[in-house]
């Protein structure tokens, strides 16, 4: 199991410059890190929805698409457009067998509002 996923909103530029100096350093990145350009962006992965989904699947292994709707009371259908989206992004991964899987110990938040450049 990896330790920590950081989902945050830094911009491109920032993220080079952080990898740039990790590697300058020889050291590896803290974390796996997902970065949107938007704050809205980021926080459309993390609905409600999704976030009872995760909550479920901390510490679960790998479970099954129907197994997760039924621990979080929800048609097999939205649950698994949501998995799809989770996935899409980097959260949770699938197995060989086609099994979901949150493969983070971790999952801590790193937003930025900005309101200087705020439009």
């Amino acid at each position: 199991m990896k330790s920590t996923l950081i989902i945050g909103n830094r911009t491109v530029e920032e993220q080079t410059a952080e990898i740039l100096l990790a590697v300058k350093a020889g050291e590896p990145a803290e974390a796996a890190r997902i970065d949107f350009d938007r704050l809205e962006d980021g926080w459309k992965i993390l609905s409600e929805n999704r976030r009872a989904i995760l909550r479920v699947m901390a510490g679960a292994g790998p479970l099954g698409i129907r197994e997760v709707a039924r621990r979080v009371k929800r048609d097999v259908r939205a649950v698994h457009s949501d998995l799809t989206m989770l996935h899409r992004n980097g959260v949770v991964e699938k197995t060989e067998s086609g099994l979901m899987v949150l493969p983070y110990e971790v999952i801590r938040l790193d937003f930025t509002l900005d309101t200087r450049h705020a439009a």
